[in-house]
């Protein structure tokens, strides 16, 4: 380890600094064993491992957020059932990456791990489709989670409606409105422009971020916890056990069965990217054990705490005529004004936008990992230059380029409201699709590999291995149906077409890039080794002796300038 590493790390006890010295040496190791020279920092430990992805998921946005689309999609029944049902689900689906994580602790690491499941035959193929999967997921949710922020200032006009009718007439306040539009799009630019900032902070600052963004999510629940329910008590009373518990409702003309189904957009919200702990891994100390332990924990968390929520949530909701009434686009701000007072919808609504600003700039910290990783393989235009690294171990320039893609996607408001929203609606599929993708490898391809892992499942891997492909099947199946029926182009659900292009767009970089640019033999064979994934010997040098001779060593190369 080169004696800026050392530098790097600033521990006065000599015998803590040669402990975590040495950890830091075995994390480098294996990444040059895996063909990877280090190139970022490592500075984070477990909390950051663990925010990383918690912060991403944010489950007290998800809850205020969507929790209408569980009302119309099933009702209460369907909003607590199906948060119960994904949390279980998802955290058996996170301990299955989790497995490959602990084997393969690498930034961007998702297109790695299906790389690697997929065995010789399909490693490339596999790689590149999952790599634009989630891309597309990780740089759509950033402009997704500024509309979302934007929205919730915006919907703070609905409580002082009578001194805005000159700019936003009474009922305009939505997106029909192109004056609305306009502001709502500067005001997620400025947003965006503030979350990218923070990410420019040197590393060993960013990690008040991540616990900032903690500590103010403990506020924040705390407040939803104790404050809202006094307010609603002592305002229109709460719904009883039998609405919360029971009751059904319909408000997306779909067949009974399926309005049901429709629920888990909602119940799975705060369980999807669970996997960006695994993005930071190059960042991490002892990456193979607490990047997959942050994986875990963090689905664990988010879920549970979804689910105890969103039960608070329809108990302190007012009766369902009101709520279907509201005008916002955030519609819990005004269930803040009903219960708090125009002042405390204010104050929790000013709270929840901070802490989205903070968990955004946290999801650019996943997304710009994996931009990098794979721009250090040369595959990206402008590569050495969206792969280079500060002095101090960022990644910087990929930083910037998660700023001017989600720039530009959020310019897509302007023209239509809808032309937007069918944009990040395939936030999600991708990610889900990869999940679906990385177990069926595992269980029909590599079941015997990845022996080098420490969270390894045992005799559970393959009984969570087909709970992961099912489950995430149903959830593909969900995300990408019409939620309102009958459907028009207005209302489509377009993720499926998004997610159809970006799949073909995978495929077509896979036949026209060369193999010894990205994800090459070579490279497959040397994570597959590290991973404790290869077969026997005879298959080994079978498989060796497939690679072009006078290929290039990767091992202390610097990678991260690209192909350059």
């Amino acid at each position: 380890m080169s004696s800026q590493d050392h530098d790097a790390l600033s521990v006065k006890d000599p015998r803590i600094a040669s402990s975590a010295n040495s950890t830091m040496g075995e994390d480098d190791a294996a990444l040059a064993k895996m063909g990877y020279k280090a190139s970022l920092a490592r500075r984070w430990g477990q909390l950051e491992s663990f925010a990383a992805a918690f912060c991403a998921m944010d489950f007290l946005a998800c809850s205020r957020s969507l929790i209408f689309l569980g009302i119309e999609g099933g009702g209460p029944v369907a909003v607590w059932t199906t948060t119960l049902v994904a949390w279980v689900l998802m955290v058996i689906t996170a301990a299955v990456l989790a497995e490959i994580c602990s084997a393969l602790p690498l930034s961007g690491s998702i297109y790695i791990w299906a790389s690697e499941s997929a065995g010789k035959k399909y490693a490339r193929l596999v790689g590149y489709i999952v790599a634009w999967w989630a891309c597309t997921a990780w740089m759509t949710f950033v402009a997704s989670v500024c509309q979302t922020t934007a929205n919730f200032l915006l919907s703070l006009f609905t409580l002082y409606s009578s001194s805005l009718t000159s700019t936003f007439p009474e009922g305009t306040l939505t997106t029909d409105n192109v004056k609305f539009r306009a502001v709502q799009w500067a005001l997620a630019e400025g947003i965006l422009v503030c979350c990218v900032a923070m990410n420019y902070l040197p590393q060993r600052l960013y990690k008040w971020v991540f616990r900032g963004s903690m500590g103010l999510m403990m506020v924040d629940a705390l407040l939803n916890l104790i404050w809202l329910p006094i307010g609603v008590h002592n305002s229109y009373g709460f719904r009883s056990a039998r609405e919360v518990f029971l009751a059904y409702n319909n408000g997306t003309g779909a067949p009974q069965g399926w309005n049901y189904m429709l629920g888990f957009i909602f119940g799975s919200a705060s369980v999807i990217g669970f996997d960006a702990a695994g993005h930071i891994s190059e960042e991490t100390h002892n990456a193979s054990t607490r990047s997959a332990r942050g994986i875990l924990l963090s689905a664990l968390a988010s879920g549970f705490s979804q689910f105890i929520l969103s039960i608070l949530f329809l108990f302190c909701l007012p009766p369902l005529d009101v709520y279907t009434a509201f005008g916002a686009q955030q519609p819990f701000v005004q269930v803040y004004d009903l219960a708090l007072g125009r002042g405390g919808a204010v104050f929790m609504t000013s709270l929840a936008t901070l802490g989205l600003m903070l968990n955004c700039s946290i999801t650019i910290v996943a997304s710009s990992r994996l931009v990098f990783a794979v721009a250090r393989d040369g595959v990206l235009p402008f590569s050495s230059w969206v792969g280079r690294v500060t002095e101090d171990g960022r990644p910087k320039n990929a930083v910037t380029v998660i700023a001017l893609f989600a720039g530009l996607l959020l310019c897509t408001i302007l023209p239509s409201g809808a032309a937007f929203t069918s944009l990040i609606s395939a936030a999600a599929t991708p990610t889900i699709s990869a999940y679906v993708l990385i177990a069926f490898c595992r269980l029909f391809v590599t079941p015997d590999g990845f022996k080098n892992s420490k969270m390894g499942l045992g005799g559970l891997a393959k009984p969570f291995y087909v709970i992961t492909i099912v489950w995430n099947l149903v959830l593909f199946a969900v995300l990408i149906s019409p939620f309102y029926l009958p459907t028009s182009a207005s209302i489509f659900n377009y993720s499926i077409v998004i997610w159809g292009a970006v799949t073909i767009f995978g495929f077509i970089s896979w036949l026209v890039t060369s193999p010894e640019t990205w994800l090459h033999q070579e490279r497959v064979e040397r994570m597959k080794e590290a991973a404790g994934g290869g077969g026997g010997e005879e298959e080994k040098r079978s498989r060796f002796g497939e690679v072009q001779e006078g290929k290039k060593d990767v091992v202390g190369e610097n990678v991260g300038i690209g192909g350059a």
